[in-house]
């Protein structure tokens, strides 16, 4: 099919979605909160059995990263484990090489030196175990939001794959509320509909750890909130490694078990700083005294050296 009657066919199918999405545009999202409440009571008794160990999943020695053309020294002997279940927030100022360690973790470039380990096997490439979320959606305009969720499972595996899931991604747009928004086009979708889908396409080929690289930081106060609330409640029900770069202390400290605060250029561990507030974490919390303890802590490390 030639570029032009491939484009006509997807005029007419946007304005079919159009159609749609006039009865009740809000429904879905309605329907994703109600499911989120009913999933509190939930995932609050997930809790680890009596003399339960997690299990180490990522584990970072020594990884350091140097780019010579520049002569630049990104990051300097960084040591980094994940347990299974565990989320961690790194945090510290623009250009300290949060994004550099994200990449290396996600086998998108190499270390210069030291070792990356996931499950117990060197990380020396994208893999499959692997799920990434960007500051931007990037979903293809000419894609429906299921075809844009199957997407990485077509790209691996091909379309017959591709089609196999796609009571998976189904699965995962009731998930975070976007039931009936499979065969709406991204032009359709709001900021934080178009992460969602972006989060269900992460989460289709059911990887190990979530790499998130500040997913949420263009969406409004309101939206991102949400879908940090969202995030965690998919977490928690599937027991997910997530590790996470931002640059908010309230997301980093409302989200994560630990949050390390790393130093400025080469990039370096200064702290790790252990979370110790119940979850499911709620908004409420947002003005816990405990919490407000924890983002002075860090605040106060960012400018003592942090920043320096």
């Amino acid at each position: 099919m030639g570029p032009v009657a491939e484009g006509a066919r997807g005029e007419r199918r946007v304005e079919g979605s159009s159609a749609r999405l006039a009865e009740g545009v809000y429904e879905p999202v309605r329907e994703g909160l109600e499911y989120r409440d009913r999933s509190v009571s939930v995932v609050s008794n997930l809790k680890a059995p009596a003399g339960h160990v997690a299990r180490p999943v990522f584990q970072l020695r020594g990884v350091s990263k140097s780019f010579a053309r520049r002569n630049v020294q990104a990051l300097d002997k960084v040591d980094l484990t994940l347990e299974q279940g565990q989320f961690a927030s790194v945090i510290g100022a623009s250009g300290c090489g949060k994004s550099t360690l994200l990449k290396i973790m996600a086998g998108l470039t190499p270390p210069s030196s030291g070792s990356v380990m996931l499950s117990g096997k060197p990380v020396l490439g994208p893999r499959r175990d692997i799920g990434m979320m960007f500051q931007q959606a990037t979903l293809f305009p000419w894609r429906t939001t299921l075809e844009n969720i199957v997407l990485p499972i077509e790209i691996q595996d091909g379309k017959k794959a591709a089609l196999a899931v796609h009571d998976r991604a189904h699965a995962l747009l009731d998930l975070v509320g976007l039931r009936g928004f499979d065969k709406v086009y991204p032009s359709e979708l709001s900021g934080g509909m178009a992460q969602r889908a972006a989060m269900c396409r992460m989460l289709i080929a059911e990887p190990d750890v979530l790499l998130l690289d500040e997913p949420f930081s263009a969406l409004d106060e309101i939206s991102r909130d949400f879908m940090n609330m969202e995030l965690q409640r998919i977490c928690l029900e599937r027991n997910a490694t997530a590790f996470l770069v931002t640059h908010s202390i309230p997301e980093a400290v409302i989200l994560s078990d630990v949050v390390y605060v790393m130093s400025p250029r080469p990039g370096r561990f200064v702290e790790a700083v252990q979370i110790d507030l119940p979850r499911p974490r709620t908004l409420d919390m947002l003005s816990d005294p405990l919490f407000g303890r924890y983002t002075k802590q860090i605040r106060g490390r960012l400018d003592k050296g942090a920043f320096i």
